[in-house]
């Protein structure tokens, strides 16, 4: 067999970046080794700018119908729609810079299944029970030996991406360096039935960890102990276990489901890109699920990567393009590495960590301090590099943009929309006025982009705006000034090569 790009994985990241790549003109092939989804709640939602890519690809009603009852699921469990920051809830969300930007709450079996019904739709095959035993590149492209139900075979493609979580076999195999930290702690949770509940504690830290409990769900973050065989199923015994030694109280568990184990272990893959092999997701960075980070980060991986490999495959890509994949999403990931190990120091059980989460807690009920807080989790503070601006260009450059309102004037007709009405497509979308000489200088790319002429941004006090297909501005300009359309020129130039 043969294909474009062979994606290994059929996680939430894998079947995105699959979809991308579709969009975007390449031939995606999705292999998956277990034969069916696992249905693990690993993650129960997304943040900000994962919620408006795919909110771009005209999934938002589709998330939209799983929240009702997580939002009511999350105030019983937590009692606080706040956001934390090691479990300090405390993050407000009405104080935020941009409080209309929030995420989305979803399970990630249900965002798999949403993922895999949109991949399906857009004819991503999707191969399950094929695994991955061997990978092997040379100049012309890329040959993974996969064993099948059917035997082994080999299946060749221009390049390979490795979305297949935190204990990577593409990563593995191919010898990315993986540094990091080891774990400092234990979390294991599960719904439950269990006898002797009354007598606990209230959820919060204890001294020899923390404890988060609700009806028929329990969990623990215990920094004394770990199991000796990490990789085994979370067991009754071991959660009851878990419970005495963060609490000193014996109960007993009679019934276990959806149980998961995980640590803090944070590494991040030293490189991104071995030639033609990629790793995206969890096979590229690994950390505590502290803050809810983690699937987003992934995501957005999918999203900045597809577009950018469909053109390196298909030989359209400018130079050094497939190269900013790992230049931007490689700091981005190391930023929630750092701020993940600072959430897991500030729950190590003792009276320093005591006091200084005192501390850490009053300098959240400062709005400034809040917002940093806030900024930080959303990732709405994340910005890449464009070195082609001005120094003084527009401050939504190289961020995420949000789902615009605008106003489309045609044959002296208007008519409101949002940013996210263009992009379904997957291209690039350039939005400005019909006088603007963006327009013009535009003119040989327009086979590249989405062009809406006649456009009011009715937000950001922008009269232009470039968004990349992953959402990124690449070029804004203000409503105040003039249009400088030489900047334009040089990211359309960056992104999509010269002019037709």
């Amino acid at each position: 067999m043969s294909t474009d790009v062979i994606v290994v994985g059929a996680g939430p990241v894998g079947l995105l970046l699959a979809a991308e790549l579709r969009l975007a003109g390449a031939a995606p092939m999705v292999l998956e080794r277990l034969a069916s989804p696992s249905g693990r709640r690993k993650a129960r939602g997304v943040g900000p700018l994962a919620f408006e890519a795919l909110q771009r690809r005209g999934l938002g009603e589709r998330l939209a119908a799983h929240q009702p009852q997580l939002s009511a699921e999350k105030t019983k469990d937590h009692g606080s729609a706040k956001g934390h920051f090691a479990w300090i809830h405390k993050i407000e969300p009405s104080w935020q810079e941009e409080p209309d930007r929030r995420g989305a709450l979803i399970w990630q079996p249900d965002l798999e299944a949403v993922l895999a019904e949109y991949a399906a739709s857009l004819d991503v095959p999707v191969y399950r029970e094929h695994t991955v035993v061997a990978i092997v590149q040379d100049d012309q492209g890329v040959t993974a030996t996969v064993r099948t139900p059917a035997g082994e075979q080999q299946v060749r493609a221009a390049c390979l991406v490795g979305c297949d979580g935190g204990r990577s076999t593409v990563r593995g195999l191919c010898g990315f360096g993986f540094p990091g930290t080891p774990p400092l702690m234990t979390a294991r949770q599960a719904r439950v039935e269990i006898n002797g509940a009354e007598r606990l504690p209230p959820s919060g830290r204890t001294p020899t960890g923390m404890l988060l409990h609700g009806p028929g769900v329990i969990g623990t973050f215990d920094f004394a102990d770990g199991p000796e065989d990490r990789h085994g199923p979370l067991t009754r015994e071991e959660l009851q276990t878990s419970v005495r030694r963060v609490t000193g109280i014996d109960v007993t568990i009679t019934r276990l489901s959806d149980a998961l184990r995980f640590t803090d272990n944070a590494r991040q893959a030293a490189t991104y890109r071995q030639g033609r092999i990629l790793l995206a997701g969890d096979a590229a960075h690994v950390h505590s699920p502290n803050g809810g980070q983690g699937l987003g980060l992934g995501l957005l991986d999918a999203a900045n990567l597809g577009w950018k490999l469909a053109a390196h495959v298909r030989g359209e890509a400018p130079a050094g393009l497939l190269d900013s994949y790992p230049a931007e999403r490689h700091p981005v990931a190391a930023a929630v590495l750092h701020n993940t190990r600072a959430q897991s120091a500030l729950m190590r059980p003792g009276p320093h960590t005591d006091a200084l989460r005192d501390i850490v807690s009053d300098l959240m009920d400062i709005r400034e301090v809040n917002q940093y807080f806030g900024r930080m989790l959303s990732g709405l503070s994340t910005r890449y590099a464009f070195p082609y601006l001005p120094a003084d260009a527009h401050p939504l450059n190289g961020r995420h943009c949000p789902d615009l309102r605008i106003t489309v004037t045609t044959d002296g007709r208007r008519r409101t929309a949002r940013l996210s009405d263009f992009t379904r497509a997957g291209r690039a979308v350039l939005l400005a006025p019909a006088d603007s000489p963006a327009l013009a200088a535009a003119a040989g790319w327009r086979d590249r982009l989405e062009v809406v002429e006649g456009t009011t941004v009715d937000e950001h006090g922008l009269s232009g705006v470039l968004v990349r297909p992953d959402g990124a501005v690449a070029w804004a300009t203000a409503s105040s000034s003039p249009a400088d359309a030489d900047p334009l020129r040089t990211a359309l130039r960056t992104w999509f090569g010269p002019s037709s």
